[in-house]
């Protein structure tokens, strides 16, 4: 499977690597045979082989010096996933949403990704390749009434990487998203739970109101975090190589445009 995907020795930095999508994309470049890097504010357990480094996203000095302990762990990044984020739940409406939650999501959601393909990216156009991969969320695409400061970080996320690949595409550097859905991740079951709890909802009532609020899933269920770390790892692989510049969709058909 490695040898055939191309992916047996790249070199793969994760942010967010060590729960919900972003764990399951380390698993799968681990899986594949890639070396790969993990990062987050706190350590967690991950695959054999696989290490982690502790930055916070939202310090500028952190992505620095992560940047920089990449490269000399790694002897430079061929797959950077841009996957960290955050998002706080609204009930009461978007203008309940304050400076310092609109500026988490945007240091979280959008800097952070700016910040470290800053850092990390001219190295893949010194060598000729490489891949940056921008995790956004299909929020990016419609209003959110429960979360307008993580939907406006992700849209603007959406706007910048498009940008970044039409820039680097010539330098043998490809950029991509990856668009999720409503995922079964802790931050969304947290998220989910929290809403539960201030409207006086259990879990369930709370799940499918919020379902029902962002207009469906067709396919009846949430994602599974695997199932996106999938479309990631594809991007990554040989068989991706004319794709840049492009938004993957995975939510289930929720997403109801042309």
């Amino acid at each position: 499977m490695a040898e055939e995907s191309g992916l047996s020795g790249k070199r793969v930095l994760v942010t967010g690597g060590t729960r919900g999508i972003g764990l399951a994309v380390v698993q799968g470049f681990a899986r594949a045979g890639a070396t790969v890097l993990a990062s987050a504010r706190t350590e967690a357990e991950l695959p054999d082989g696989v290490r982690f480094i502790a930055a916070d996203a939202r310090d500028p000095a952190d992505l620095t010096r992560l940047a920089r302990e990449a490269e000399r762990l790694l002897g430079g990044v061929d797959v950077l996933v841009d996957n960290v984020g955050t998002s706080k739940a609204h009930l009461e409406g978007p203008l309940s949403a304050g400076d310092e939650d609109w500026l988490a999501a945007l240091e979280t959601n959008l800097l952070s990704a700016v910040r470290l393909d800053r850092e990390l990216v001219p190295g893949m156009i010194e060598r000729g390749s490489g891949l940056v991969v921008h995790v956004t969320s299909t929020v990016n695409r419609f209003p959110q009434p429960f979360g307008v400061d993580y939907a406006a970080s992700k849209a603007a996320l959406s706007t910048y990487s498009k940008t970044l690949a039409t820039a680097v595409a010539s330098k043998g550097v490809r950029v991509n998203r990856v668009s999720p859905g409503l995922t079964r991740t802790p931050l969304v079951e947290s998220g989910l739970a929290e809403m539960a709890a201030k409207a006086g909802m259990d879990y369930e009532t709370a799940r499918s109101a919020f379902i029902a609020a962002i207009g469906g899933i067709p396919l009846g269920r949430l994602g599974e975090p695997e199932e996106i770390a999938a479309m990631v790892v594809f991007l990554a692989s040989d068989g991706a190589s004319y794709i840049t510049g492009s938004e993957l969709i995975v939510d289930g058909g929720q997403l109801q445009v042309v």
